[in-house]
């Protein structure tokens, strides 16, 4: 019965999700807004329609990995070598730039800011390892939902990969580094980058196989189903490591971004753009649910109780998204509306933040409680806020940019 309660629940917490999306695009924004609102108005610390007991059931969490592989399809079928040829290292630069711009620009200003209150410098690194986490969700639910197209949406879905991976490597080097110098629990840097690095290896093997079954098919449906099978292998194996470890560690979006990416490279257009027609109203639901997953555990009440490390943490991170995103532009000469605008794209948060933020807890509450009580009341309460400003600011980006188009107009290109 629990079971059937929880799932009659999500189906009545998307229904309105999906309707408060409708009606947020009648007012011209991008419809992850009302899927953002719904999501912390619903959640445990609002209506509890989605309650702690759904959000953490293993139904649940089985049902929204699966969902962001799907998503992860999105990221990945646009990663076409060919096209990516020219741009590769630009994207590459500008992802280092952006990502270690942010962590340079967070630690420093906290490392200030701790210096004068007396807080431990350490605690600085981890702000700025966290300040890196950019959840791609948002910024993507808004290029497909307005339907943008340009130099900065071509720059910012495979950032949106690259930017993952990035950031866990540098989060993850700054906790062992920590947790080193305050507790007797080292992570080995094997352990680190297998952390980081497997959901890539997992998608990526899995794709090349499937991709070359597929080469062989010529029946649309058939080439379909494959993909279906090998996406459902994908996150099986995910589900195994996971149980393996004890916990949920991988991202199973970065594991869809694999797997979709190699198939992708390897079929023709024709079959890809066959496969697409069918799953993008199905990756549009997907995203609903892990827009919802990340908005719910948000507790609103934190909008006003948001102290003076909130507004520094929200503010310095975005100087060092957009500062970084500029120079790694300006110096690989890309055009002039991803040096001004791309910044913007980059400022969501939640989702793997709060995950970040999690495990930096469990690291410090043992050795150090109260700069656990700091970094959880922050990042917590700048996850709220920030979601919010954040896909203003990133539906701005793309306007400014000229990147936003109507699918009338899509359809007469």
């Amino acid at each position: 019965m629990e079971i059937v309660d929880g799932i009659l629940r999500l189906v009545i917490a998307i229904i309105i999700a999906f309707l408060a999306g409708k009606l947020i695009s009648k007012l011209k924004l991008p419809a992850i807004l009302g899927w953002l609102i719904t999501g912390i108005v619903i959640g445990p610390y609002a209506l509890n329609l989605l309650n702690n007991q759904v959000l953490d059931s293993t139904w649940f969490t089985s049902v929204e990995s699966i969902f962001e592989c799907i998503f992860g399809l999105m990221i990945g079928t646009e990663m076409i070598w060919k096209q990516m040829k020219k741009a590769g290292s630009q994207i590459l630069i500008t992802t280092i730039t952006e990502s270690v711009g942010t962590f340079l620009v967070v630690s420093a200003v906290f490392a200030v800011v701790f210096a004068i209150t007396g807080v431990p410098i350490y605690l600085a690194f981890m702000f700025g390892g966290i300040a890196l986490a950019t959840a791609p969700a948002p910024s993507l639910s808004v290029v497909n939902s307005l339907h943008t197209n340009g130099p900065v949406t071509r720059t910012l879905i495979p950032m949106a990969a690259l930017d993952d991976l990035v950031g866990a490597l540098v989060f993850f080097l700054v906790i062992a580094f920590v947790s080193a110098h305050i507790s007797d629990a080292n992570i080995p840097i094997v352990v680190i980058l297998l952390l980081v690095f497997s959901p890539v290896v997992i998608g990526s093997i899995v794709g090349f196989i499937f991709g070359k079954i597929m080469q062989h098919l010529k029946n649309n449906s058939a080439t379909l189903i494959t993909m279906l099978i090998g996406l459902l292998v994908s996150a099986g194996i995910g589900f195994m490591i996971n149980n393996m470890l004890g916990t949920s560690v991988l991202n199973f979006m970065l594991i869809g971004m694999s797997y979709s990416m190699l198939f992708a490279n390897l079929v023709t257009k024709e079959q890809l753009d066959a496969m697409m027609k069918i799953m993008n109203p199905i990756i549009g639901f997907a995203m609903i649910v892990v827009i919802l997953n990340l908005a719910a555990p948000l507790d609103c009440h934190l909008i006003f109780g948001a102290g003076l490390y909130t507004i520094i943490y929200i503010v310095a991170r975005a100087i060092g998204k957009y500062s970084g995103a500029y120079f790694g532009a300006n110096i690989t000469r890309a055009p002039n509306t991803v040096k001004k605008y791309l910044g913007f794209t980059l400022l969501p948060h939640s989702g793997v933040s709060l995950v970040f933020t999690g495990i930096a807890v469990s690291v410090l509450e043992a050795s150090a409680p109260e700069c656990a009580q700091i970094i959880q009341g922050t990042i917590a309460a700048a996850a709220v806020i920030n979601e919010i400003i954040a896909v203003f600011l990133a539906r701005q980006g793309f306007k400014w940019a000229d990147e936003i188009h109507s699918s009338k107009e899509l359809a007469h290109a």
